[in-house]
């Protein structure tokens, strides 16, 4: 008989392994992990080593019996795991620096999920996710997959669409970053703050917001009227909305709108920032090197502060809540990336959605969202498309329908700049596109 949880982290040389482990930490009593495997290829074996070691001195510190194992032999790690989290880089932060740079120097917004950006990582990712979906059908059929690996949703509709794991779900952190924004700006706990999430992952909206149970929408969009006032993560940089905008709009936009409604701005930002140098991959460089020198300290043994300055901020919150809500059949109000299944009206029963979803040991129940507002629908079924087409250009390979995709994602000006792109990204990239090149 097992003694407790498996579970198994694959990309468990990223910086924000800490993060994961101090959830793990944080929740043990109720969530008893036994094993916990950190998973990587050869390429990131260091990492690995450095990051599985401050997880060890980490558990040790906390007094928690959970066994961490570090393995490069992903198929082995898998056998047997109950859940299954995955927060992988196809190409680490060189290929990120790739996707950032080229469509930039075209013009053209470069971003690690959005435009070209956005189509290229979903390209190298989806046959992985797909590799390690095989893996699991056989050695752990039962598995929960819990996928934090961008672009979610694309990923997560590729695994519903293409593999026989049918309980998988797709995580991000804007939903729960949004909600600690509202909590902050309301000055209350964030326990006491919920949003109905509906849309698409770095696509959904708020379509309302409540405090203890009661409707605080209109007061929220008053607040972010504020220029002074916003709700931001890390990884962009947020410029405020027009205020008038803003209440026509009628709903909370999640940060990355800021790239659909500010296309121009936002672009200039990072033309200037290419220019001069410092993509917002080279800056996630620097701060990597800075976070894995602390994780090498053999004093260290907590997760540094200085991690909070990535991109993930609340990841192991949201993580650990969601594996914590399915193995206690909690019942609680999760968004998460899941199946429609008619949650929101206009997009296919099969495809995945961003939600507010009750979380039970059956996994997410997408809450009834109805009809987008009419402001909003005509932008996430456009994101949809492209999402759709992508996700078939990465399983196929083919160049047409990688086009297609490109060329219909909104910050892409013209098929014909779509298309130099492309080749270019194509060639970039030809290491982890197998696909195109057979």
């Amino acid at each position: 008989m097992k003694k407790g949880l498996k579970v198994v982290t694959i990309g468990g040389g990223s910086s924000y392994t800490p993060e994961l482990i101090e959830g793990f930490i944080n929740f043990h009593k109720e969530l008893p992990i036994h094993e916990l495997w950190l998973v990587d290829i050869e390429d990131g074996k260091e990492k690995l080593e450095i990051v599985g070691n401050l997880a060890k001195r980490m558990v040790e510190k906390a007094g928690i019996p959970i066994e961490i194992y570090l393995s490069l032999d992903r198929k082995e790690a898998l056998r047997s795991a109950d859940f299954v989290t995955t927060q992988f880089r196809v190409g680490q932060l060189a290929a990120r620096e790739l996707d950032e740079r080229i469509p930039l120097s075209h013009g053209v917004l470069g971003q690690e999920t959005n435009g070209p950006g956005g189509l290229f990582k979903a390209l190298r990712t989806i046959p992985v996710i797909l590799d390690i979906c095989r893996e699991m059908e056989e050695v752990c059929p039962n598995a929960w997959l819990i996928n934090f690996t961008n672009p979610a949703g694309m990923v997560t509709e590729a695994v519903f669409r293409y593999s026989n794991i049918q309980k998988v779900v797709g995580l991000c952190n804007v939903p729960i970053g949004m909600e600690m924004g509202v909590a902050k700006l309301l000055d209350i706990d964030h326990d006491r703050v919920r949003i109905d999430f509906a849309g698409l992952n770095h696509m959904v909206f708020g379509l309302n917001v409540y405090v203890d149970g009661v409707t605080v929408k209109d007061q929220v969009i008053d607040l972010l009227t504020d220029p002074e006032k916003s709700i931001t993560m890390k990884n962009i940089h947020a410029m405020g909305w027009e205020p008038d905008f803003l209440k026509a709009l009628d709903v909370l936009p999640c940060p990355y709108h800021n790239y659909y409604y500010k296309s121009g701005e936002m672009l200039g930002k990072e033309l200037k920032n290419f220019k001069e140098g410092g993509t917002r991959a080279e800056v996630v460089k620097k701060l990597e090197k800075e976070l894995f020198a602390l994780y090498k300290d053999p004093n260290l043994s907590i997760k540094p502060p200085h991690l909070e300055k990535r991109g993930g901020a609340y990841y192991s919150e949201s993580a650990v809540r969601l594996i914590h809500s399915i193995y206690t059949d909690r019942r609680d109000i999760q968004a998460v990336n899941t199946m429609n299944k008619g949650a929101i009206t206009g997009i296919p029963y099969d495809s995945a959605v961003e939600v507010s979803c009750m979380i039970s040991k059956d996994g997410p129940k997408p809450l009834t969202m109805g009809e987008l507002p009419i402001a909003v629908n005509g932008l996430v079924q456009q994101i949809k498309s492209f999402e759709r087409t992508a996700i078939e250009a990465a399983i196929s390979g083919d160049y047409g329908k990688a086009l297609l995709a490109m060329t219909i994602n909104p910050l892409v000006p013209s098929d014909r700049v779509a298309k130099m792109i492309l080749n270019e990204m194509l060639e970039a990239h030809k290491r982890y596109l197998p696909q195109f090149f057979s």
